[in-house]
């Protein structure tokens, strides 16, 4: 098994089923793409057809966009672990992934992922907006597992994977949370998957200009 992604200073979406497979121990091998803008279709389109990452080839199937990836991998690999337990915590944890997947916008537009840095942007309404709704998720949903980790749901699942990337997020650009959201956000940072992907992108060199946002603190 094989998953492409991109860089990892700056790759939410890799990211995603990067750290699902790290955080259940599932064997594969990595393969990471520079995002430089400069023929990054071509390079990319080696891959899928959407000339995106993440993909993840397997037994000669190729799997793009990391919410189908992360559904692959949990039928096929993680016997169904991947979504937490019970009917409604279920539900509600593939209808908060797809709000990540699919919405959102705004702030991951204004705040993009960048690990290395700590950054000062100035939000639009619609990105605070947003920033409010990831609170108001984290706030709702966050528990502590049996080790006393603040996780969604109260077991580290897919839908953690989802957010890890506005964990970083706000890592970089400091947003005001309340008590209960930074707590999962402190909490998640310090998950092994989480460090380890920190501890990488931190020793990368590379640097995607569009996604420097803000003025350094």
């Amino acid at each position: 098994m094989r998953l492409v992604i991109g860089n990892k200073n700056y790759s939410t979406w890799s990211l995603r089923p990067w750290m699902l497979l790290d955080a259940f121990h599932v064997s594969f091998d990595e393969q990471l793409v520079s995002l430089n803008a400069e023929r990054l279709s071509n390079r990319l389109s080696e891959f899928s057809d959407t000339a995106r990452v993440p993909v993840l080839q397997d037994e000669g199937l190729s799997v793009w966009d990391s919410l189908a990836i992360c559904e692959y991998l949990n039928d096929n690999y993680l016997a169904g672990q991947g979504w937490p337990e019970g009917k409604s915590d279920k539900a509600i944890a593939r209808a908060i992934c797809a709000e990540m997947h699919a919405g959102l916008s705004a702030m991951r537009n204004e705040m993009p992922m960048n690990v290395r840095a700590s950054r000062y942007v100035e939000l639009s309404a619609a990105a605070q907006a947003d920033l409010q709704r990831v609170d108001a998720i984290w706030s709702e949903h966050a528990r502590p597992d049996s080790h006393g980790d603040l996780r969604l749901f109260g077991k580290f699942s897919i839908a953690d994977c989802f957010f890890a990337p506005v964990v970083m997020r706000c890592a970089c650009y400091q947003p005001e949370l309340s008590a209960a959201a930074q707590a999962y956000a402190d909490s998640m940072r310090q998950h092994p998957s989480l460090q380890k992907w920190i501890a990488d992108a931190l020793s990368e060199t590379e640097v995607i200009d569009e996604d420097e946002a803000g003025i350094d603190r």
